[in-house]
């Protein structure tokens, strides 16, 4: 077989790599099927997009380079639209139209709830890495929920039931400590449908377990200096903060908060830590918690195996280190394939019947990755997938990063709480 080929162009300003799979053009078109692949490798989210893209890039190249969909290939293309949905848009209708695109690798937030309702017109299945609670209700049963999403799909708890969680962890830690008095709770972020996908419905389960809930403080999701939002943390007394941000602009809070001396325990969604934020931050990582949907590089689990083996696809010396990021893109792209692989079976793999596959197993772990894919339960009326969240705690020391596992928490599936 000739090695892949790669090819950059450009549509709408945002940058695309096709790769063309090694077969012959005359092969792809009897027996492939097209997977869209939207990534932010340039935008504000990049800092943690890049890992993310790179495990749905080497899975989908690991499992052609594996006999596909059992004999059928993935032709796919990677599109950097840097976090601008015009463009993302733009990417999704090219690839529905030119390439008869059966599945999507998805990526932010605000991009993936303007494509909900092509999504579910074209009926076209998409992985987003995206986990807004308002992604989870296909039907639209909760009165909350901002629009039915029957093709939507991702690997992971959603934003908000992360956040309750990171709650719940809180109410526990507040009384553990033997603290008086109600906690406060503060949710920190740019006024942004990324940050603010949890933040009403986190602020809700807050108060119902009793924190004193207090104005959200807006921080850009830019690096910059964020003092005199921490003077405000601090004036408030708040006890515990939700940082809905991610990358640079985490570092600019923490290191912000650290020269002004606001002490609160800081708590993340799930793309705000990971051992290179910590790395970057440095000293002022303190017993920092986060929410993570698999294990990390070093773990001992039975498909850390695997994911060695899809890491190679580019980095051939098996050396690098991955993040907890890179691995929740292959479970993405893992779940969708066995998806497929059921929809081959019965009847063929068209969008529809990708939909269908994701219904046909409960408590699934995809095969190989077993301990690092939670097993996950998505139903034609739930699309929480996942309602059991792990979390973390972070802390620097003298160089040392150390991440250990503090809490699981088990979320009940609420009717209140779909598509919210």
């Amino acid at each position: 077989m000739s090695k892949s080929l790669f090819r950059k162009s450009s549509i709408n300003g945002a940058v695309v790599v096709s790769i063309a799979c090694s077969l012959s053009a005359t092969a792809l078109a009897k027996n492939s099927v097209f997977v869209g692949h939207l990534a932010d490798l340039s935008g504000p989210t990049a800092f943690v997009g890049k890992y993310y893209a790179d495990g749905v890039r080497d899975s989908l190249a690991y499992i052609n380079a594996n006999g596909g969909i059992d004999g059928t290939k993935l032709e796919y293309e990677t599109i950097d639209y840097a976090y601008k949905v015009p463009q993302a848009i733009g990417a999704y209708k090219k690839w529905k139209s030119r390439k008869k695109m059966v599945a999507m690798q998805g990526w932010g937030t605000a991009d993936t709830e303007a494509l909900i309702t092509f999504a579910s017109r074209d009926r076209i299945p998409v992985y987003s890495a995206s986990y807004s609670g308002h992604l989870t209700d296909p039907t639209g049963k909760n009165p909350k929920t901002k629009k039915p999403a029957p093709y939507n799909f991702f690997y992971g708890a959603s934003y908000s039931d992360s956040c309750r969680a990171l709650v719940q962890w809180a109410n526990d830690d507040w009384t553990a400590k033997g603290a008086k008095g109600k906690p406060k709770f503060t949710h920190i972020g740019a006024n942004h449908p990324f940050p603010n996908a949890p933040k009403k419905a986190c602020a809700e389960y807050a108060q119902e377990l009793g924190f004193e809930v207090m104005p959200a403080v807006v921080v850009s999701m830019k690096p910059g200096d964020f003092k005199a939002q921490c003077l405000t943390l601090k004036n408030s007394h708040t006890n515990y903060g939700y940082i809905g941000n991610l990358g640079g602009s985490v570092l600019s809070l923490i290191k912000s908060c650290n020269t002004v001396g606001t002490e609160l325990q800081f708590m993340s969604n799930v793309w705000g830590g990971d051992k290179k934020i910590f790395k970057a931050v440095g000293a002022g990582i303190k017993d920092y918690i986060f929410p993570a949907m698999t294990p990390f590089w070093n773990d001992n689990v039975p498909g850390m195996k695997l994911v060695r083996e899809i890491s190679k696809q580019s980095d051939s010396s098996g050396n690098k280190e991955r993040t907890h990021h890179y691995a929740r893109g292959v479970c993405s792209v893992f779940f969708m394939k066995e998806a497929m692989v059921w929809a081959k079976h019965n009847g063929g793999i068209t969008g529809e019947n990708v939909k269908k596959g994701m219904y046909a197993v409960k408590d699934w772990e995809p095969k190989g990755l077993e301990g690092v894919c939670l097993p996950a339960t998505w139903t034609p009326t739930d699309h929480r997938g996942i309602n059991t969240v792990n979390i973390y705690k972070g802390n620097y020391n003298g160089g040392d990063i150390k991440i250990e596992r503090v809490s699981q928490v088990t979320l009940k599936r609420r009717d209140d709480w779909l598509g919210y």
